[in-house]
């Protein structure tokens, strides 16, 4: 596959690996936020969302959809690295062995239901995002921006929730981290929607595009559509 992309795309892209790769880190932390718990990588992961909306709106959703595995690569690759780090023996002299694996460790259910809902919640918020810009001409970005997000961070929620801790959290513990998690993206992306306004515009303006997806394949799978 030969194609050009901009500097503004590729560093799109990477910022979104590196918010994936943050989030599953934190994720590992299950976080008070006042009488509610969520697993602490609602701090960084709405960021990806955000970046996920700019691809989707400025580059189009076939774009989003290279990004969207490219992050899964990146993803895939760093827990095997980790998984190797973990258990390459320890110098004599280092003591932190345990909390190292601890920290970094996800067990491969947790890893699982990261990637499936990583997956699922970005292609839904892509395609959310896409097809409501060509059924509103390009209008009321907001409101697109909103409504992808209410989609693609309540499927990620659900699906994460429910995989990583079915069995091991009580219904009523798993259901308050699920419309925590949501909640808590769907208002991040809120109060920075005038910051991804901005960014949008500019973005566009830069790079003298504003995508229109019209009869294009939204195959999660046609990676050769780019």
């Amino acid at each position: 596959m030969r194609t050009t992309v901009s500097v503004t795309f590729m560093l799109a892209g990477i910022v979104f690996a590196a918010c994936l790769i943050l989030s599953n880190i934190l994720a590992t932390k299950i976080m008070m936020i006042g009488p509610w718990s969520a697993p602490a990588g609602v701090l960084i992961f709405p960021l990806a969302y955000i970046i996920n909306d700019v691809i989707a709106e400025v580059w189009g959703y076939q774009k989003a959809r290279l990004i969207i595995w490219a992050g899964f690569g990146v993803n895939i690759l760093a827990a095997l690295f980790i998984t190797l780090a973990i258990a390459a023996p320890a110098a004599p002299f280092w003591q932190n062995q345990e909390a190292f694996a601890t920290t970094l460790g996800s067990t491969s259910r947790i890893v699982a239901a990261s990637l499936m809902a990583y997956l699922l919640g970005s292609f839904l918020n892509a395609y959310v995002m896409s097809r409501f810009k060509v059924m509103t001409r390009g209008k009321n970005f907001s409101l697109r921006a909103i409504v992808s997000t209410l989609a693609g961070e309540g499927a990620d929620s659900l699906i994460f929730i429910t995989v990583a801790f079915a069995g091991v959290f009580p219904v009523n513990v798993m259901l308050t981290m699920i419309l925590t998690q949501a909640l808590i993206k769907t208002v991040y992306e809120i109060l920075v929607l005038p910051l991804t306004i901005v960014i949008v515009n500019k973005v566009k303006k830069l790079e003298g595009i504003d995508t229109y997806d019209y009869n294009i394949s939204y195959n999660p799978f046609r990676l050769k559509q780019v």
